[in-house]
């Protein structure tokens, strides 16, 4: 299993999406999970609406390929039409292990038709994710109700999907639920958990 630092490894709020917290997160060995947004013809890293003090997309790679060692990047789309500049960057920087998810159905259809690593949505409002076959990997969620199961899991694995975890606890839950839930599974790599907490994941995973 791999672990996600959700918007970066921070211990205090005003540290999500910033580079210092991106860098922490690749030193510790973790991937991450960030927002990615169009800016002035750029592209920035900000969950909410974008201004100048946003890092570009640019500068955490730039982070990545110093210390990030090839873990995954979860990119979070925020904004509709920035794949010709998504597309142009990756390529540049040389980035293979990542993958876009949360993006509205239509612009889904483009992601997959482009050939960008692209992951569904399964949550208790998409119990039927779109274009699952089309899809490299599964982004699951429990916004409010419980629903997962560990047959979820092993169909996704078994469909030969990876598969990213969203942490109860990033929305205010208890984690053990879930982290109970993946344990079994904690020996395969396409096994993704996204967590605030990673830290506490990794001495938890690896009792």
């Amino acid at each position: 299993m791999i672990i996600l630092a959700h918007r970066g490894f921070w211990t205090v709020p005003e540290e999500k999406n910033t580079l210092a917290a991106f860098e922490k997160a690749f030193s510790n060995g973790y991937g991450i999970e960030t927002d990615v947004r169009d800016y002035e013809e750029d592209l920035v890293i900000s969950h909410n609406v974008a201004d100048k003090s946003c890092p570009k997309f640019t500068e955490m790679l730039d982070v990545y390929k110093k210390v990030g060692k090839d873990v995954p990047l979860a990119l979070n789309v925020k904004a509709d039409g920035i794949q010709p500049l998504l597309k142009k960057y990756l390529d540049e920087y040389g980035i293979k292990n990542y993958f876009m998810f949360d993006m509205s159905v239509p612009e889904q259809v483009v992601y997959v038709r482009d050939g960008f690593n692209t992951f569904t949505r399964q949550s208790e409002f998409e119990i039927s994710p779109s274009m699952y076959d089309k899809a490299c990997g599964v982004w699951m969620d429990e916004f409010s109700e419980e629903w997962m199961n560990s047959e979820y899991f092993e169909k996704h694995l078994q469909a030969g999907k990876k598969i990213g975890v969203i942490s109860p606890e990033i929305h205010g839950n208890d984690e053990i639920r879930i982290w109970d839930m993946i344990k079994p599974f904690k020996a395969d790599d396409k096994l993704m958990l996204c967590t605030d907490i990673p830290k506490k994941a990794e001495a938890y995973f690896n009792e």
